[in-house]
C-alpha cells in the first residue's frame, strides 16, 4: 500500500516528536548542580540533634536510637514519613546527609 501524503507527515510528526521527548527525557530529570552557598549539614549527630530529637527525645515519637534499625529502613522513613512522622523532601535533608543520619542512628 501507498502511503498518502497525510500519512507521510503525519509519520515524520510523530517520529520528530519522539526524538524531542527522548531529547527532554534525558536533559530534564538530571539534578541540578548544587547552588555554591547552598547550606549542608556538617554530619548525622547534627541532623539528629536539630531535626530528629524534637520528637524522638521528647517522647511524642517513638525511641529511634539503640534499636540497631537498618539505615535503609531510616532513609525510607524519613524520605516518605509513616503514621504522624511527616517526611522530609531533599531540600531540607539533603541526600548524603541522610545518609550520614541513617547511619548515625543505626550505630547509636
Amino acid at each position: 500500500m501507498r502511503k498518502t501524503a497525510l500519512a507521510a507527515v503525519a509519520s515524520s510528526f510523530m517520529m520528530a516528536l519522539a526524538i524531542a521527548s527522548a531529547i527532554v527525557t534525558k536533559t530534564s530529570f538530571a539534578a541540578p548542580p548544587a547552588p555554591s552557598g547552598a547550606f549542608v549539614w556538617k554530619d548525622g549527630p547534627e541532623v539528629y540533634a536539630k531535626v530528629c530529637a524534637y520528637c524522638h527525645e521528647q517522647g511524642v515519637g517513638p525511641a529511634i536510637r539503640g534499636r540497631a534499625l537498618p539505615p535503609v529502613y531510616i532513609r525510607t522513613i524519613v524520605r516518605n514519613g509513616n503514621r504522624a512522622m511527616p517526611s522530609f523532601r531533599a531540600a531540607e535533608i539533603d541526600d548524603d546527609s541522610l545518609t550520614k543520619l541513617a547511619e548515625y542512628i543505626s550505630a547509636n
